[in-house]
């Protein structure tokens, strides 16, 4: 046992290794732009998927509102970190804005998640009493109403209403979201394998056993709504940072169902699942089917269905039948450990062994 662990440790230090320095050389040559752009995005995503996990797949709470923590979360980042001298330019039709003083950049994305949070325990406070497509429903309108009043021109001084926030500190390297999203995905992976998050998996699995067992119900809820919520928060403030603006138009609902098939796709109640959903999930939709809008000519004939929007057409058509075939996702409810993938090559290569000793 002691051998496994510290191979397991061994492999793990190698990949993370391999790892960094794959992400260095793309970011060292810029002509690996898409390539770059897929794995920042990818490793956002990765964040917002693994909290709505946190909730939907390890808690049993369905909820719709992850896009509208995003925005806020956002919102929150750029107006604490707009330089004092930009925010004439950035606020020209509100006098520069209520706001007159620039926080760090660390201190910004830690408030990015705690005021998410806060508005998370607002609501969460009637909400969380509503179950199923109820909860839904009362998540996806909160998201609704918060970017409907975040576009108020009442509060245009805080968020500059219906335009731009842009001028705030943003990210250079590669590594910064990587090492931000591995954070925090560490740390709810610690959250889920303590006492806290097998009583997360009790109430899902069954309400009555669970209350039964001495577990708060709505403590717990409550606790698994915020942490979400924080993280969702700091996913919103990385995707404002990737993107150098902010603008409430961009949190729809839209980016909640694209979260949301991102878990269901990657396995519900897998952490990793959700990670390696959240890169196939954008290096399909923004990359690898981009050829698709464009006019292939063959035999000097363009095709005719070749052209602008065929690309989601066709990735529709791949979601469904990923759906179809992987009813529980890629990864289930399973975890990426290196004993079952040494122990699936271990059984490949005996029934090789059999087959062969067979033939002889």
């Amino acid at each position: 046992m002691k051998n496994n662990k510290k191979r397991n440790l061994l492999l793990s230090l190698i990949l993370a290794a391999v790892c960094i320095a794959f992400l260095l050389y793309v970011d060292k040559f810029q002509h690996y732009s898409m390539l770059a752009t897929v794995l920042k995005k990818g490793a956002i995503y990765s964040l917002v998927a693994v909290s709505l996990n946190l909730l939907n797949g390890f808690t049993g709470l369905f909820s719709l509102g992850q896009a509208g923590f995003m925005m806020i979360g956002a919102y929150t980042y750029g107006i604490l970190t707009i330089p004092v001298t930009d925010r004439l330019g950035v606020y020209q039709y509100f006098d520069g804005g209520i706001v007159q003083f620039c926080l760090p950049m660390l201190v910004s994305l830690i408030l990015a998640g705690i005021v998410p949070a806060i508005f998370a325990w607002l609501i969460g406070l009637p909400v969380l009493k509503l179950k199923s497509d109820y909860l839904a429903i009362a998540t996806l309108g909160f998201a609704e109403i918060m970017r409907a009043i975040i576009q108020w021109k009442q509060l245009g001084p805080l968020t500059n209403a219906s335009n731009l926030l842009r001028g705030f500190a943003g990210f250079d390297s590669i590594l910064f979201p990587f090492v931000v999203s591995a954070i925090c995905i560490g740390c709810i992976v610690l959250l889920i394998n303590s006492t806290y998050g097998r009583a997360f998996k009790a109430i899902r699995d069954d309400e009555i056993a669970a209350e039964a067992m001495g577990i708060n119900l709505a403590k717990h809820k409550m606790q698994a709504f915020l942490i979400s919520s924080f993280f969702a928060g700091v996913g919103g403030a990385l995707l404002a940072m990737f993107q150098s603006s902010v603008q409430a138009n961009t949190f729809t609902s839209t980016m909640t169902y694209e979260i949301l098939l991102i878990v269901v796709i990657g396995g519900i109640g897998s952490i990793t699942g959700s990670i390696l959903g959240s890169f196939l999930y954008i290096a399909s939709s923004e990359w690898w089917l981009r050829f698709l809008d464009d006019p292939v000519p063959y035999l000097g004939v363009n095709i005719p269905f070749m052209r602008g929007g065929f690309r989601m057409l066709v990735f529709s058509v791949v979601i469904m039948i990923v759906v179809l075939f992987f009813r529980k996702g890629i990864m289930g409810d399973r975890e990426f450990s290196w004993d079952g993938i040494i122990g699936f090559f271990q059984k490949l290569f005996k029934k090789k062994e059999k087959k062969e000793v067979a033939s002889k």
